[in-house]
């Protein structure tokens, strides 16, 4: 499984899931403890962000390996998963940069 179209679609998916897992965390976050009404968006989204970061960061791992990214641009890919949608400006850096090999076009359409 180391087709680069295939693992750059996988990249992108990851990090967006990621992100979106983040604001959804953020959310339950904000509902549990400003508001104070329910736990629930922090049960719920908690254990799905923690099975996505951990995704990113292997795919991040698979992608820099395949793509052979330089360690600046994997630890920058792996650093991204801390802030919220960071993961997000960080694939279509990527993509922009050509650090996902010439498939990113049809990868990022697709």
């Amino acid at each position: 499984m180391n087709d680069p179209a295939i693992v750059a679609r996988a990249f992108r998916v990851v990090a967006i899931a990621e992100a979106l897992s983040w604001t959804g965390l953020l959310i339950g976050m904000f509902v549990k403890w400003v508001l104070g009404t329910s736990e629930i968006g922090v049960q719920a989204f908690g254990p799905i962000h923690g099975a996505l970061f951990v995704a990113y960061v292997v795919v991040t791992l698979w992608t820099a390996r395949l793509f052979r990214w330089d360690l600046r641009t994997t630890i920058v890919g792996l650093l991204a998963s801390i802030p919220p949608l960071t993961t997000i400006w960080f694939e279509r850096h990527a993509a922009r940069t050509g650090r996902l090999g010439a498939v990113t076009g049809r990868a990022i359409a697709g």
